[in-house]
């Protein structure tokens, strides 16, 4: 099986739009030979995320995450994220929450490439 390529300009679109596109190419679902249980031979490209199209309630979004311990609940919002850690992982982590939670979803995202 060959490795399909694909590169998506997030440059003016909305979040939601560009994860929901990276998430189907991840998953195969726009090969005719889908299978669940198999990781698509893919890689996918997302460029521009700097220049997403984001409304100001989508930058007061909460990200949330849990350690596992007590008190281990941190959040922060989309903007501070952003800030810190660069536009690429609020897109990131938005379409790794599209993706199903299975053994597959850490080999999916591998396939991943986010650029700013």
């Amino acid at each position: 099986m060959e490795t399909r390529e694909y590169t998506i300009d997030a440059a003016g679109k909305r979040l939601g739009k560009v994860a929901t596109e990276a998430a189907t190419y991840l998953l195969g679902k726009d090969q005719p030979d889908f299978t669940k249980n198999i990781a698509a031979p893919v890689k996918v490209h997302v460029i521009n995320v700097a220049q997403l199209d984001m409304s100001e309630k989508k930058k007061q979004e909460i990200y949330q995450s849990y350690s596992g311990y007590p008190g281990g609940r941190n959040e922060e919002t989309f903007e501070h994220l952003a800030e810190r850690l660069g536009y690429a992982e609020p897109v990131r982590r938005t379409i790794k929450g599209m993706l199903p939670r299975n053994k597959l979803q850490a080999v999916m995202m591998k396939n991943l490439v986010v650029t700013e």
